[in-house]
């Protein structure tokens, strides 16, 4: 099975994890079975008092067309495999080697189906178009069924994404700006309602508050994050005003593209959830992470004025804080830390790019997070998770490279039962490096790895 081929590979049953507390964004997540959850260029709906997410499944191999997963979560921080939702198929246009992407859902009103929508294409993407999938339950399995047809042909565009709106009309939304409006039952188009607004607009996401839409769209900057920007209007056939950045300038949307907005309506109020993907092209499947931010709404203002790596959703009220924390400190010059090869040491980090060098940390907790100083010199980097009998608990392949260079964190252990561990970290020598169709050269120029702090969350008493 293709989610075998992850890097990050088990939480051992034995220990019981108990439950995350937060959303982390930057770091490896696991579902029940402790296996890395696979689900990027994602969407989540709300079925009674669950949230299913559904996203691509990757390799470290290829971008050919894997499957799509199938999640569920009754809080947005603890996310059980469900199922794989549309699995590759036998042969056809979602068959070996082709390209199947930007997965959403949505229930249908009329007929109470779920249908599936994403980008399927060629692996050079020459043949692309949006296809759907339908299914009475919403895991699935679901029953690919071609391209959605608008006047009897296929939707020929690239990145695509979805959106329902407050009547319970469904929409298409396609790379450049297009959008398309759904029929009743969801599976062909009735009316394009808006041109294309500009070059580029990748991954197209939209979301509606108080009459007004904003529509996020990416430039084209192929695996590598950018300044994600924005659009409004009163109404879906616009006309349309650029509004500028989601982000502040230079931070690169926090190292991530957008995929999808998710409003968390509560008894005191709603959280529109910014939903990004932080790539890691070649080790897609192995280090490829998610960037889950609350954004700030004000008239025509959207913004994720700032990073937060850690923070929590009350889903009955709709609510959002910052996450508290009574976790111990430990900076990367504490003689706590070991390290083994040739370390460079500032009082910001201690870095290094020799193969096989490594710090080493033996500590007793319930659940341990690494910070590191991430570059665009810095490489992947293996951890390794032991018990004290030296049980490997996790192993992971962390991508410290980023055009935008910050401290950030990179990693967080599932919570752990009582016990004493050993967290060890180590250049693989390896790093994220691609050329794009138009042989321009992205990624790390370097194979750097970082600690900055290790954080440490006392067990409960």
């Amino acid at each position: 099975m293709t989610i075998a081929l992850l890097m990050v590979i088990a939480v051992s049953f034995a220990q019981q994890p108990g439950k995350m507390d937060a959303i982390y964004s930057g770091t490896p997540w696991f579902d029940q079975n402790g296996k890395i959850v696979s689900a990027h260029g994602a969407n989540i709906i709300k079925e009674k008092n669950t949230f299913y997410l559904f996203g691509e499944i990757h390799t470290d191999t290829s971008n050919a067309f894997a499957g799509f997963n199938c999640y569920s979560s009754k809080d947005l921080y603890n996310w059980k495999f469900e199922s794989i939702a549309l699995p590759l198929q036998k042969s056809g246009k979602l068959g070996p080697n082709r390209v199947g992407e930007r997965v959403k859902v949505m229930k249908c009103p009329k007929t109470g189906e779920f249908i599936m929508y994403m980008h399927a294409d060629t692996l050079t993407y020459k043949d692309q178009f949006v296809g759907y999938a339908v299914s009475k339950k919403i895991k699935g399995p679901y029953q690919f069924k071609g391209p959605v047809l608008f006047q009897g042909r296929p939707i020929k565009k690239w990145d695509m994404g979805t959106f329902q709106d407050t009547d319970g009309s469904g929409y298409i939304l396609v790379h450049g700006g297009e959008i398309y409006k759904l029929s009743d039952d969801y599976k062909s188009v009735v009316e394009k309602i808006n041109e294309n607004i500009t070059s580029g607009f990748e991954s197209p996401t939209m979301l509606k508050k108080d009459g007004l839409y904003y529509f996020i769209g990416s430039h084209l900057t192929s695996w590598e994050k950018n300044d994600n920007y924005y659009y409004t209007a009163n109404s879906l056939k616009g006309p349309w005003q650029s509004q500028g950045l989601i982000a502040p300038e230079g931070t690169l949307t926090w190292n991530s593209q957008s995929t999808f907005v998710l409003p968390i309506d509560g008894s005191k109020g709603t959280t529109y959830m910014f939903m990004g993907d932080r790539w890691s092209f070649p080790k897609q499947a192995s280090s490829a992470t998610y960037v889950w931010q609350p954004l700030t709404i004000s008239r025509s203002s959207l913004s994720i004025p700032e990073y937060k790596d850690s923070w929590q959703i009350d889903t009955v009220t709709g609510l959002s804080s910052i996450a508290k924390s009574n976790e111990e400190i430990i900076i990367n010059t504490d003689k706590q830390i070991q390290y083994k090869g040739n370390w460079k040491q500032t009082a910001l980090e201690s870095r290094s790019d020799e193969k096989d060098a490594s710090f080493t940390i033996n500590f007793t907790g319930e659940q341990i997070a690494l910070y590191s100083v991430v570059g665009s010199e810095n490489g992947y980097a293996k951890v390794v998770l032991t018990n004290e009998k030296g049980k490997v608990i996790v192993t992971a392949l962390v991508d410290m490279y980023s055009k935008f260079s910050t401290t950030t964190q990179v990693f967080r252990s599932p919570m752990l039962k009582k016990g004493n561990y050993n967290l060890t970290v180590s250049v693989t020598g390896e790093r994220p490096n691609w050329s794009d169709k138009r042989k321009s050269n992205y990624g790390s120029t370097g194979y750097y790895i970082s600690v900055s702090q290790i954080k440490i969350k006392p067990h409960n008493i």
